[in-house]
Order: structure tokens, then sequence, then C-alpha cells
């Protein structure tokens, strides 16, 4: 096996586990175990349990960075950019429950060691939705009272906390885009100099 491929195999396999067993109680024996290598094999490809985390953070966050941007650079209505955002994200933690499972657990469990983390790929995630309102404020679409970097941590935490509750009833009640379109409605009332000039 080619070392690329082990390396994506033990991140994928660490995902899994972390959302499985919690990162503070999984074990690297049992990220080995569930991608099928011998326990010092990971160490070839990470220094400890803490590394490996980050790196599921910037390697399976970054594919969702990069595939939002592109889509992101062929849209310039900020609003129409925060519901292709909202959609993303959700299609994205529909896709990979584990992944989503991870950020919203152990983002919370283990904050100090990605706060120390400056430059990672989750910081970029949601810094792209304060990006999206600060365009949107120069544009005069957005309130200029409104400050992006809280913001997007609220807006952000209403797409946290539906990918938090997806097993229950809103997956079968619920379409993602329907749900997006829910949060988007409620978030630009809020954010809009014209509240009702919503996007159709």
């Amino acid at each position: 096996m080619k070392a690329e491929n082990k390396h994506s195999k033990i991140i994928s396999a660490a995902t899994k586990v972390f959302a499985k067993k919690g990162f503070f109680t999984a074990r690297i024996s049992d990220i080995a175990k569930e991608a099928k290598v011998a326990d010092g094999t990971i160490y070839l490809y990470f220094n400890n349990k803490y590394d490996i985390l980050l790196s599921v953070f910037e390697e399976e966050v970054g594919k969702i960075v990069e595939n939002t941007e592109k889509l992101l650079s062929l849209e310039d209505d900020p609003r129409k950019q925060l519901e292709i955002f909202a959609i993303q994200h959700l299609l994205a933690m529909k896709k990979n429950r584990h992944l989503a499972e991870v950020i919203q657990i152990e983002l919370r469990q283990t904050h100090k060691i990605i706060k120390e983390y400056r430059d990672n790929n989750f910081s970029n995630y949601t810094g792209i939705i304060a990006e999206i309102i600060r365009n949107g404020q120069k544009s005069g679409i957005y309130r200029s009272d409104i400050k992006p970097d809280l913001a997007k941590r609220a807006f952000f935490g209403a797409l946290d906390e539906i990918s938090r509750v997806w097993n229950a009833s809103l997956e079968t009640n619920y379409s993602v885009k329907e749900i997006a379109t829910q949060i988007l409605s409620i978030f630009l009332a809020g954010i809009q100099v014209d509240p009702s000039n919503l996007p159709e």
C-alpha cells in the first residue's frame, strides 16, 4: 500500500474511532485496528493522537473548504453565498456522519488544543462565513453594525445544531434544501438591511 493511501486510511479510521469512542477514550491501538495497520505504522505518519485529530480537521475539513470556495466563486450575491455554504455544510455532514460527530463533540472538548493550533482549515472554514458577511456589508446588503466574527458563530452554530440532531426526525421530515432555507431566512431577517428582500 502506498504511503499516501495509508495516511488517508489512518485519517478515515481515526475519524470513525474518535466519533465512536471519543477523543480522550480512543487509543492509538483502536485507530490501528480500524485502519488494519500495525500500531507502529501510525507513528510513521503522526506524532501522537493530538496530531491525528488536527490532521482530521486539516484534511477532511480542507476538502469541504476547497469544494465550498469553488462554488462560492461562481456566485456574487452574499445571500446566495450563505445559502451555498449552508447547503454544502449540511450535505458534507450528512455524507460523513463520523466527521460531523468529531466536529460537534471533539471541537468543544479539545477546544484549547484546536485554539492553540491557529493556522488550521477549520478556522478558515468558519472564516468563510465572516468574509461573506463583510462583503455583504460593503455592498450595503447586510447591516453595518453586525460583527462578522460573532455572526459567523451564530450561523455556524445553527448548522452545527441541525447536524447534531440529524439522526432524529429532521432527516425524514425535511430535505437539506428545506433546512438550509429555513436557517437562512431566520438569519437573514436579522442581518439584512431590508429583511423583506430575501433571495427566492
